[in-house]
């Protein structure tokens, strides 16, 4: 199936702003559901962020709503995450995730493909 593959992780100071891609490569679907999941050591992983592919509709966690934005780009077969005003609670691992919508779009239970992950930490 897709492969996905993330990038631009790192390390910034709380109010900074970030942008994550996840490039998809392999058989997709038109109907799938693209993501960001995030998990922090010791914690439940995290939906923050959701796309369709078919029609671009967004959604977003609580917890990252008005900061975060998520976007494709359908011709470089890529998803991008947008973090704005940081904070110390986003310090994670962020999984771009894909799979086809069977449930809730922010649940977990969508998603077969998973990226490698890439490291956000936010210090203060």
């Amino acid at each position: 199936q897709v492969q996905l593959v993330e990038s631009g992780g790192g390390l910034v100071q709380a109010g900074d702003s970030l942008r994550l891609s996840c490039a998809a490569s392999g058989r997709t679907f038109s109907s799938y559901v693209m993501a960001w999941v995030r998990q922090a050591p010791g914690k439940e992983r995290e939906s923050v962020a959701a796309i369709r592919w078919s029609n671009g509709n967004t959604y977003y966690a609580d917890s990252v709503k008005g900061r975060f934005t998520i976007s494709r780009d359908n011709a470089k077969n890529t998803v991008y995450l947008q973090m704005n005003s940081l904070k110390t609670e986003d310090t994670a691992v962020y999984y771009c995730a894909a799979g086809q919508t069977a449930y809730g779009v922010m649940s977990l239970r969508n998603y077969d493909a998973w990226g490698q992950g890439t490291q956000v930490t936010v210090s203060s």
